[in-house]
Order: structure tokens, then sequence, then C-alpha cells
């Protein structure tokens, strides 16, 4: 999922359970466009190749991502900055307080989004009427 803050989604994709997060997060950056104003890209270590970090830097974006631990060449990154990150995590627990999001009952993907989708709106409805 690429969100642009903890209350809107640009992008996601559904995989399969025993999926890596990395492919399908180089189909979402591709999926994207950079706007003006956007500049970083926060990802997690999952994201931390050296073939998506440049990826990411030719649609014009500063990644900002942690290198693993074992590293040998590790990278400086903005610490404050990746700190923000915790938008998305916060994201996917509102969604999850919808039952049918995390028990995914539903076998056919195109019934599982379709509730991702009404999901969202709902989040969406319940932060505005509370704001």
């Amino acid at each position: 999922m690429v969100t642009a803050s903890d209350r809107s989604v640009i992008a996601f994709t559904l995989s399969g359970g025993n999926a890596h997060d990395a492919p399908e997060g180089e189909l979402l950056i591709d999926s994207i466009e950079r706007m003006p104003e956007q500049v970083y890209i926060l990802m997690d270590r999952a994201y931390e190749g050296e073939k998506m970090r440049s990826k990411v830097i030719e649609k014009g974006f500063v990644p900002i991502v942690p290198p693993k631990s074992n590293r040998k060449q590790p990278w400086e990154y903005n610490k404050e900055l990746y700190k923000q990150r915790n938008e998305i995590e916060r994201y996917f627990l509102r969604l999850k307080r919808f039952r049918k999001v995390f028990t995914r009952y539903d076998k056919l993907d195109v019934i599982y989004t379709g509730f991702i989708f009404f999901a969202m709106i709902a989040d969406a409805v319940i932060s505005v009427n509370t704001l």
C-alpha cells in the first residue's frame, strides 16, 4: 500500500500470503507518479534492496529506508523523517477494525478488495465526522 498520509491511500495491491512484499512494492512504485510537492518516499527494510532504491530514485523520489543490520556498506538516512512511516501502520490498524478485513473470509480477491474499498470509505467518513 502506498499512502500520502495516515488518512489517504494512493494505491494498493493484493498478493498471496506466501509472497514477499518487495515485488508488489515494485509494481506499486511503477504505478504512481511523482507530484511536484512530493519528494520523499518512506519504506521499511523489506524494500531496502539496490533495485528498489534505484527505481525510486528514477521516479524522482528520495528514498528514506534504513539499511538492514547485516549490510556491509550501510548508508545514512533521515531517522527523524523515517519516524513518520508509522502513519501507514496506523492506517492498517484502522482498516483492521473491520473484522472482514483482518480475517479475510472471502475466497475471491475481487470481493475482498471491494470490502477493503468499503473500509477505506467508512474510515474516511468516520474521520470526517470526528474532526
